[in-house]
């Protein structure tokens, strides 16, 4: 018996060491490569061992082969359902990673909106402490200076109020809070009273609101989400377009999604930025960056609570450069049933 043990001991030393070695060249490969060699050098290892102590106890070549085919099938079945095993484990971590690296991104964002956020809010408040510091000691006493004071003051408010809300908006999204109350809403609706709201930023800036005279569809959606949706697209197109400038909104129904789409003239976005407009107060270079389109700007949220919004209803939205400007696109889904 002794000499058996050893006789298996160093016939599966053997290829444990060969395995072992092999892992060390592979060890650069994924973990289903890494599990599929550790199966089969255990595998192997009990397969010659098996054979070497068969051929020790000088069976006889009918036995010998009987008790080779046995252990054969078996490491074959072993074989397989480790190979199954380890595409689920090798999936399981192609998982974990992604949902690591998604942690890694929103970590980096919330720092980053932390940031911004603590930016739009400290300006503004100087402004509002210095303001009110001079009405207060009565540094200024022209009526027409005091009253600009107390119109700048509410300016700074409503900005700040709206950062709050904006703040709240996306923090509803993120933490899975919000809650949608589907109706039937007619697209025409929702963007003329986004246009009507719209309508006295664009006038101080010179831009021209068209919408499509045809083609308004109705959908499926959340009438406030959705209103929010359009407010915040045209007042971005609206923000980021030069004066004189057009922002063109349409809409369309296709076999299974309504789409709208907002273009402006703001002169395009780079290349590298289109996959980040989206991003949690991301407002890319001189193109749309609010102190270049004296705009006065917002926190970087519109776009990532648009994209917060239409993801919630099951759609998608995109961004792509045209001619004179960009384009921006929601395509919602349109319920199984309905045409």
């Amino acid at each position: 018996m002794l000499l058996i043990g050893l006789y298996a001991l160093v016939a599966g030393g053997v290829v444990g060491l060969a395995g072992a070695g092999m892992l060390r060249l592979l060890r650069g490969r994924s973990i289903l490569v890494h599990v599929l060699v550790l199966l089969t050098v255990t595998v192997l290892a009990v397969v010659v061992g098996v054979a070497t102590v068969a051929r020790a106890m000088f069976l006889s070549p009918h036995d010998l082969w009987v008790v080779l085919v046995t252990v054969s099938a078996s490491a074959v079945i072993s074989l397989a359902v480790g190979a199954v095993f380890g595409s689920r484990l090798a999936a399981s971590a192609v998982w974990a990673q992604a949902a690591r690296d998604r942690e890694r991104r929103l970590e980096a964002g919330r720092r980053e909106l932390v940031a911004w956020v603590s930016h739009d809010l400290r300006t503004p408040l100087a402004g509002l402490r210095a303001m009110a510091e001079a009405l207060e000691d009565r540094i200024i006493d022209d009526p027409a200076t005091v009253a600009e004071y107390h119109r700048r003051i509410r300016v700074e408010s409503d900005r700040m109020a709206q950062l709050v809300d904006d703040l709240f908006e996306l923090s509803r999204i993120h933490a899975g809070a919000l809650r949608l109350v589907p109706t039937t809403v007619p697209l025409r609706d929702i963007v003329s009273d986004a246009i009507a709201a719209v309508a006295p930023l664009a006038a101080g800036r010179r831009i021209r609101l068209v919408a499509a005279d045809s083609g308004w569809p109705s959908v499926r959606a959340g009438e406030r989400e959705l209103a929010r949706v359009v407010s915040n697209l045209l007042v971005n197109s609206v923000r980021y377009t030069p004066e004189d400038g057009t922002v063109h909104i349409a809409a369309g129904h296709e076999r299974d999604s309504v789409w709208l789409a907002v273009s402006d003239t703001c002169g395009g976005i780079p290349e590298q930025d289109l996959e980040r407009v989206f991003d949690v107060a991301f407002r890319g270079e001189r193109a749309r960056t609010p102190g270049a389109a004296g705009s006065g700007g917002g926190g970087g949220l519109g776009l990532a609570i648009v994209r917060g919004l239409v993801e919630a209803h099951g759609g998608r939205v995109d961004v792509r450069n045209t001619v004179r400007g960009c384009q921006f696109e929601v395509r919602l889904p349109v319920p199984t049933g309905r045409s």
